[in-house]
């Protein structure tokens, strides 16, 4: 009778030279949603993983996670996300309680707030920036 071979006592084939891997480390969020190129929207936007706009957006998104604003999007909204990461054109006031990335080409138009953030070289950014890490006191201390 013939013994059944297991995962580790097979032996390793080595891959064709022709085949590429794709490393695993440094792929993105996995989409929950997406509005693609052409896509056009009006609303309020509610969602829980990330999300990606490469379209046309108005109004207003909320989540406590990740919004992608891709090159080439137009996105005219106030946004309060975990995390914003912007490389279209962005117009409107967003909030975002862990980080905000302004990658080129963007083009940002409007108030920041926000805990942590990057913006690269090449980057329009036209506004105020607010460094918020939520525990602050926004008010100034009372004299006695």
């Amino acid at each position: 009778m013939a013994q059944p071979t297991t995962p580790a006592s097979m032996p390793s084939i080595p891959a064709p030279s022709n085949v590429t891997t794709m490393p695993t480390t440094s792929r993105g969020p996995e989409l929950n949603a997406l509005l693609g190129k052409g896509s056009q929207f009006e609303g309020k936007l509610l969602f829980e993983g990330s999300v990606r706009i490469d379209g046309k957006f108005s109004g207003e998104i909320v989540s406590t996670d990740t919004l992608i604003i891709g090159e080439g999007a137009e996105v005219k909204a106030n946004v309060q996300v975990g995390t914003l990461t912007c490389l279209g054109d962005y117009q409107g006031d967003a909030r975002a309680s862990k980080s905000v990335e302004l990658k080129a080409p963007a083009k940002v138009r409007g108030n920041i707030t926000t805990a942590s953030i990057v913006i690269d070289r090449g980057v329009f950014f036209d506004g105020t920036c607010k460094m918020d890490t939520g525990g602050t006191n926004t008010q100034p201390p009372r004299k006695p």
